[in-house]
């Protein structure tokens, strides 16, 4: 199938009121097309990695009575589940568009993880440029530019808080050109992804 990429529509999909209506929304504008664009980048990650990767679309079924703010793909290699592991996201919120290689907070190991990172925060800084983004909170917008914080101390705090979190990728705006253009979006996920491996792996060791 061919991907599609995504319109200002699906993006106002969050300006719906009640959680049952943005829910079917989300299922019926989005979660096709992270289901095709999910496949594709999934069978990339694979054979990046040579390590079998899948796929899991968010289902927010936690969620009772407030309606989700975004909503993702995400790419693991466990086939159950994600959260504890480092996963590969691509989701929405209605400002932007974000990528994401993500550290959450229900891993299990992540304090060795952060220890991983500090010990090569020189080799953090040369494999990621300057213009990716880092969130320290998977549920909230902010994110800054990975050149604009303070990567010891944010290292230093996923590895010492429970709750804290490390993520590292891209945005793009919904008005950008290529947002709507799937193919050449699909191209740009890759391309983000392919930098963030070694990190990635860096993670394991």
């Amino acid at each position: 199938m061919k991907c599609e990429g995504f319109t200002r529509r699906d993006f106002n999909t969050f300006t719906i009121d009640g959680l049952e209506e943005r829910m079917e929304a989300i299922r019926m504008r989005i979660q096709p097309k992270f289901k095709v664009i999910g496949e594709v980048l999934t069978a990339d990650l694979s054979s990046s990695l040579q390590n079998e990767m899948y796929l899991h679309i968010a289902k927010h079924l936690r969620r009772t009575i407030n309606p989700p703010k975004d909503t993702w793909l995400a790419i693991a290699a466990n086939k159950r589940g994600y959260k504890q592991h480092p996963h590969f996201q691509v989701g929405l919120f209605d400002d932007h568009l974000f990528i994401w290689l993500a550290f959450i907070y229900e891993l299990p190991n992540k304090e060795n993880m952060a220890k991983n990172f500090l010990n090569k925060l020189d080799y953090i800084t040369e494999t990621v440029p300057d213009h990716f983004y880092v969130s320290l909170d998977h549920t909230k917008k902010d994110a800054k530019p990975i050149n604009e914080i303070d990567l010891k101390s944010s290292l230093e705090r996923f590895r010492d808080v429970k709750k804290a979190e490390f993520l590292i990728g891209r945005h793009l705006s919904p008005d950008d050109p290529m947002v709507q253009d799937g193919d050449k979006l699909v191209r740009f996920i890759r391309e983000t992804f392919e930098t963030l491996i070694p990190i990635y792996k860096l993670s394991f060791e």
